[in-house]
């Protein structure tokens, strides 16, 4: 039976050999199927005779039917510019083949792609139910490129979910989807997802989504992965990542469209994928691309948005967004400004300039944008040079329209000016009357929280930056600290910086940690010193920053009450010692309700390493803090 087998492949071989000159690419494809017919029929059927002749074999087998060669109605579909002209050709004697019935219904789509209603009437039409019905017939004969974009068609005119028609087609791309290249795959899902989720094709998204997940190696070319990842990348967390491993791949193919689509996808679907944002900052900084006014802002805002701090882009953002402040626009002005507070990021040459840009356009900005920009400007404490007339301005907008912003926005605003040291004594009034605070004492979602907690800020800055201010303020009801307020994850610099705390201390009594006060404010640590800088129980002594205060006995001569802050890195502006706005304020509030301040920065406690050097580090704050109290 061996000796058979061997006899058969050298016929084959011999007659391959004489046909090779006068084969061609399309005849090879169907030599090797017929070769492997029938050596296939040669091991399982040993009685089986062989042809005379290979060509023989070529004439009997079936192959695939060849894409036919254009005819006049391919043009006449392809200029057709009426749906009646499409129509017209099922009864005008032209030759249709498999694939002129699906052509028809894709131009047909595109010719009624805006036209709602024409849609409409086009489907009660006879002949289109004749078009549609002569395509289903057809449907195992259409090619794979154009059955994808039938499906396509079909959904854009509007097939009811339940058409035979439609389901025909859907369950034929089902059949082909290991058969169909992966563009067209991707074009299927890029081009119809939303129909499939609104017509209960939810089970062939899925499987399209599956297979692309699975044959994501496929992808050879940037323009296809940053497209999914834009339009498809959501429906599909697996696909997603995939997606991002193969952007990592190809991301040096990329241009600046290519980087900036990349960004704003991820920061649509907050996806903080560290090293694809890594990869696609070194190549923003490496390649001198041209980058236009457009780009500039969007990669602004997809920074600001995922919170990716990045040095070298933030400083080429910077300096190439200054040649073209004059021609950005108050609301992309108001855009940047706010994604640079984001970052934390404060380069003084950038913000003078919007601070510039506004009082040039003072007459034609809008309140909603300076509000923005107020807000940006607080977050990273910045003032401008101009200040006066910066301040001037926006007192002005706001004396007439603060009223007419939301309540939240006007605490937002009242706030920020508080922590620009700004406010004035009717901007005050305005957040503290009880009609416009009332609503958010008892709110318990996080934004009412957040307002409430800016709420108690304005009401401290009223108190103790504001002496001439006659009220209305808080109810002291209001101003008792909630559970939630010290309900935070304990930090390593806050626990170390504790426990040494009461290693100086000695006793429990000597010392309160965690100490929220009526202004909003949370004290690491409290402790009172005498006149000779030695500890003292707080005991009953009159403590006025608690809410309700407490203790009913003065302070001793000479004694001081000190606040142990922390400051985290978070609380600081990017790659400075600068802090936030927000705990600028913190500080100047302290010190108005008479404590002696020292700060413990996190860069200075993480050069300490051993507890004798904390200890020392601490006491020596505490003598720096009465020593300047003692100067002043």
């Amino acid at each position: 039976m061996t000796a058979r087998l061997v006899k058969r492949c050298t016929c084959l071989l011999r007659e391959a050999t004489h046909l090779a000159p006068a084969v061609t690419p399309a005849s090879q494809l169907r030599l090797a199927r017929v070769a492997h017919k029938t050596l296939t029929s040669s091991a399982t059927s040993p009685s089986s005779h062989l042809p005379r002749s290979l060509s023989e074999l070529l004439e009997k087998e079936q192959v695939f039917t060849p894409y036919p060669e254009r005819q006049e109605v391919d043009q006449l579909i392809e200029k057709a510019t009426r749906p009646e002209e499409l129509l017209e050709l099922l009864g005008g004697g032209h030759c249709l083949h498999q694939n002129h019935a699906a052509l028809m219904l894709i131009q047909l789509s595109r010719l009624l792609s805006e036209k709602q209603k024409d849609k409409a009437l086009l489907i009660q039409d006879a002949r289109f139910q004749q078009l549609v019905h002569l395509v289903n017939n057809q449907i195992t004969t259409v090619w794979h490129g154009t059955l994808v974009k039938l499906l396509r068609s079909l959904y854009s005119l509007g097939l009811p979910p339940t058409s035979k028609e439609l389901r025909s087609v859907e369950q034929e791309v089902r059949w082909r989807l290991r058969r169909l290249k992966y563009k067209h795959l991707a074009f299927l899902v890029e081009s119809c997802a939303t129909y499939m989720q609104e017509q209960n094709s939810q089970e062939l998204l899925a499987e399209l989504l599956v297979h692309l997940e699975r044959r994501w190696t496929e992808i050879d070319d940037g323009h296809t992965v940053v497209a999914m990842m834009m339009k498809i990348g959501h429906l599909s967390e697996p696909l997603m990542n995939r997606l991002e491993d193969k952007c990592l791949e190809l991301v040096e193919q990329f241009g600046p469209e290519e980087l900036r689509k990349v960004l704003v996808t991820l920061a649509a679907q907050n996806r903080r994928s560290v090293p694809l944002l890594r990869a696609v900052s070194y190549h923003l900084v490496q390649k001198p691309f041209s980058l236009t006014k457009g780009i500039l802002l969007d990669l602004a805002y997809a920074y600001g948005k995922l919170g990716f701090h990045q040095t070298q882009v933030f400083q080429r953002l910077a300096a190439d967004l200054l040649p073209h402040m004059p021609s950005l626009t108050s609301s992309e002005v108001a855009r940047c400004t706010k994604s640079f507070a984001f970052l934390k990021w404060l380069n003084l040459p950038l913000f003078e300039a919007f601070a510039q840009h506004v009082l040039d356009r003072a007459q034609s900005i809008t309140l909603p944008h300076l509000c923005n920009m107020l807000l940006a400007f607080a977050r990273v404490n910045f003032r401008p040079e101009r200040e006066d007339q910066f301040f001037s301005l926006v007192h002005e907008k706001l004396g007439s329209e603060l009223a007419g912003l939301e309540p939240a926005v006007q605490v937002d605003v009242v706030w920020a000016l508080c922590v620009l040291q700004q406010a004035r004594e009717a901007e005050l009034q305005a957040v503290l009357r009880p009609e416009l605070h009332a609503q958010f004492l008892g709110g318990e979602s996080p934004k009412d929280q957040s307002t409430f907690q800016k709420l108690l800020h304005i009401n401290a800055t009223a108190q103790l930056e504001h002496p001439e201010y006659t009220g209305p303020l808080l109810p002291a009801s209001a101003l008792v600290p909630r559970p939630s307020v010290l309900d935070r994850k304990v930090t390593p610099l806050q626990n170390e910086l504790q426990e040494t705390l009461k290693t100086l201390l000695g006793s429990a009594d000597k010392g309160s940690f965690m100490v929220a006060t009526q202004y909003g404010w949370v004290l690491d640590a409290e402790v009172l010193l005498d006149a000779n800088s030695q500890f003292l129980p707080l005991g009953n002594f009159v403590a006025s920053h608690l809410a309700p205060p407490s203790g009913n006995q003065p302070l001793p001569p000479g004694a001081k009450r000190l606040a142990f802050l922390r400051w985290e890195f978070p609380n600081f502006n990017s790659r400075s010692k600068d802090l936030l706005g927000r705990f600028v304020m913190a500080r100047r509030h302290l010190r108005a309700a008479g404590f002696l301040l020292v700060d413990v920065p996190y860069y200075e406690w993480l050069e300490l390493k051993s507890e004798w050097q904390k200890g020392a580090y601490l006491k020596d704050k505490m003598r720096k803090s009465v020593a300047e109290e003692l100067a002043k």
